[in-house]
């Protein structure tokens, strides 16, 4: 885990287009795991920020459009939309593109405005209020740095790693979000 942290930060900041040719299942697996604990880990780890924000009258979660979106839809409706349709159309358009983008300089840059595009797209999940507005860096910090995460899994592995692992990750929280109900 510790290895694949460091990697992880050492690719973020200086992400380049170069698969890993370890072909192996297990150790892609292994690789895979280890990334989606430290995504979910983030956003563990920087959600307590919204609950100051929230507690501070700065914003409201109550208004959060994902909560809209699922409403009325079935457990399995809602597994199948959040951890399978989305994370798939989400990764042809953020992910897709970047390895298209062949040489250094460019697929940086590339790299980088994907994910932050990813990231600031998310705050159309929030009512806009002046405060979203302002706070929307810190917002959306949690989808910019998963979306450097599935770039980096996608560079390395291939689209279909990005797609797994954003399903996952979203299934993770959906689950976590069906805990309440029992």
């Amino acid at each position: 885990m510790k290895k694949t942290f460091q990697n992880l930060l050492a690719y973020l900041k200086n992400p380049v287009l170069e698969k890993d040719t370890t072909t192996d299942v297990k150790y892609r697996f292994k690789i895979f795991l280890n990334i989606l604990v430290i995504s979910i880990l983030t956003g563990i780890i920087i959600s307590p920020i919204f609950a100051l924000f929230e507690e501070l009258d700065w914003i409201s979660m109550d208004n959060h459009k994902v909560e809209a979106m699922f409403e009325g839809m079935s457990k399995l409706q809602v597994i199948l939309l959040g951890a399978v349709v989305v994370p798939i159309i989400e990764e042809v358009i953020f992910r897709g593109p970047i390895t298209a983008f062949k040489k250094p300089k460019p697929f940086k840059i590339a790299f980088y405005f994907f994910a932050l595009l990813f990231g600031f797209v998310h705050i159309t999940n929030f009512e806009m209020t002046t405060s979203i507005l302002l706070l929307a860096p810190i917002l959306v910090l949690p989808q910019i740095l998963v979306g450097g995460y599935f770039g980096y899994i996608r560079v390395r592995f291939g689209l279909q790693w990005s797609m797994l692992l954003h399903g996952t990750y979203n299934l993770f929280f959906i689950a976590l979000s069906f805990i309440p109900e029992f």
